[in-house]
């Protein structure tokens, strides 16, 4: 075969590996309309920081017409906050949630999920808010918005953490897919706490999909094809 076609081919199958080890496994939705996706996928959590008087405790659960059911713990408050009231009762890892490094969940193929954030104060249940915005059902019994999904460093900054400033912008901040596949979500939480003040600054927390072994392994075979195609298009030139 003619050895430019020959690395031609090469280029074209590693770039094609290489893409496909970027794409989404068919994933259907992450953000306030619901979790699902298209097949098993694991995603990493991680603990960013809370604000509020309220302590409260993330979990995950698998939502079946009206029914849900928790399957799994994420982070839980262990007090309402650092040191009281200080920059807006502000928590942390370490102090206000401890021994909770990353928790990896596999969301399975075709199941319906969505995040539940319960809180209490002094003792008290004030109740559950939903990253799914139907499930949050007002007095109205339609669903508000109580979770923003948005590109980590982008909704980190847009996010005034230290006050209870509405957050206008929280209609913008629906869809975490995009950045879930490439770089970090980030999803923020109002737990309706102070007249519920939307500030979307409550309890907030980072997902990462976490890349299948089929995937790494592609992409290494893609680099190496690329590597290849090089050294052979070189040896060429030289000869």
């Amino acid at each position: 075969m003619n050895t430019k076609l020959l690395s031609a081919l090469t280029a074209t199958a590693a770039a094609t590996a290489l893409f496909g080890a970027s794409a989404p496994a068919q994933a259907f939705s992450f953000g306030t309309n619901g979790i699902t996706f298209g097949q098993d996928q694991d995603v990493k959590f991680n603990f960013k920081e809370s604000h509020g008087a309220f302590k409260s405790s993330l979990a995950i659960y698998e939502v079946n017409g009206f029914s849900l059911t928790n399957v799994a713990n994420l982070f839980s408050e262990t007090k309402s906050s650092d040191n009281g009231g200080e920059y807006d009762w502000k928590g942390t890892l370490g102090n206000t949630v401890v021994d909770s490094g990353p928790v990896v969940f596999k969301f399975l193929a075709n199941k319906v999920y969505t995040l539940g954030l319960s809180s209490s104060y002094d003792g008290s249940d004030k109740g559950m808010v939903y990253s799914t915005s139907g499930l949050n059902l007002n007095v109205a019994s339609t669903g508000n918005q109580q979770a923003v999904f948005g590109q980590s460093s982008l909704l980190w900054n847009a996010l005034d953490k230290e006050t209870t400033a509405t957050f206008q912008a929280a209609g913008s901040f629906t869809d975490g897919m995009a950045s879930l596949f490439n770089g970090t979500t980030l999803i923020g939480f109002d737990d309706r706490g102070n007249t519920n003040d939307t500030d979307f600054q409550d309890f907030t927390v980072s997902a990462q999909a976490v890349p299948e072994p089929m995937t790494m392994t592609g992409l290494a075979l893609g680099l190496s094809g690329l590597i290849a195609a090089r050294r052979r298009r070189a040896s060429n030139t030289a000869s």
